[in-house]
């Protein structure tokens, strides 16, 4: 029987709420996360997205370290630098090799996209598309509001809202969409105010126009090949760029109903 720090847990994807799971976890002292990305994540909170390390080599959000392996020789060698490993794998290929003993569906894609309750002995979902005893063990409920980090054994997580979560009064308003399909450009940096009828950016020739007052908060790296609609910016009406740089409230409390759903199935 392995110890709890024995664990090997895999994470699917590496954007901001995966990464506030990964965060809480290596907190708790599990120290062997691997998470898998794609070739050219598109995360809006850069600053605190594991998915970084994909374009960057490493990342570090709130003095937790994540650096982009190539191999299981180089994710051993992370993990013993008490380093959280991060690869490129978006079929998650290394499910099979690794043989993980928890394997977390954090991609927020509002469906199932492959994951089975077969891919290791606890399998948790985040999110709608998932139905807990079919596809996986759990269902984390990602729906903001009085049941936000509820754990799901039967059944599945809220619909989709298709509504942003409300900040200081602002939902749909603070986030910033494609106009159009093509390549995002831009000069402003997370972290730059903004004001209401700025253009922020470009896709193309078309302007990316700040509906609100604030912070950028998040903004996909420029150069990003875009479609319309796809979120790409965040502004935050608060005004404080240090939350730029912190993982949410909503993020933490996903990563403490993850670690929940672990220590419910391993600490007996």
């Amino acid at each position: 029987m392995k110890t709890l720090d024995e664990l090997d847990i895999i994470i699917k994807g590496a954007g901001e709420q995966a990464t506030g799971i990964a965060c809480r976890l290596h907190r708790a002292n599990f120290k062997r996360i691997l998470m898998l990305e794609t070739p050219a994540p598109l995360a809006v909170r850069r600053q605190v997205s594991f998915c970084e390390a994909v374009h960057e080599k490493s990342m570090a959000v709130e003095g937790i370290e994540a650096v982009r392996v190539a191999d299981e020789a180089e994710r051993d060698a992370v993990w013993s630098a008490g380093k959280i490993a991060v690869m490129v794998d978006p079929r998650g290929e290394s499910l099979a090799r690794c043989r993980p003993d928890v394997f977390i569906d954090a991609t927020l894609a509002k469906r199932n996209l492959g994951t089975s309750i077969t891919d290791a002995p606890l399998v948790v979902a985040l999110g709608p598309g998932f139905s807990a005893g079919q596809d996986c063990h759990v269902v984390v409920e990602t729906n903001r509001g009085h049941d936000l980090g509820r754990l799901i054994t039967c059944g599945m997580a809220a619909p989709n809202t298709g509504i942003p979560g409300d900040i200081a009064g602002f939902s749909r308003e603070r986030v910033l969409r494609a106009p159009a399909e093509g390549v995002f450009t831009t000069q402003r940096k997370i972290g730059d105010l903004v004001c209401r009828g700025e253009v922020v950016g470009r896709v193309g020739t078309a302007e990316v126009v700040a509906q609100i007052d604030g912070v950028l908060r998040g903004l996909i790296r420029p150069g990003s090949s875009v479609k319309t609609g796809l979120k790409i910016g965040d502004v935050d009406p608060r005004g404080e760029a240090g939350l730029c740089c912190t993982i949410s409230e909503k993020a933490r409390a996903l990563g403490g109903a993850v670690l929940e759903a672990i220590l419910s199935a391993y600490n007996r």
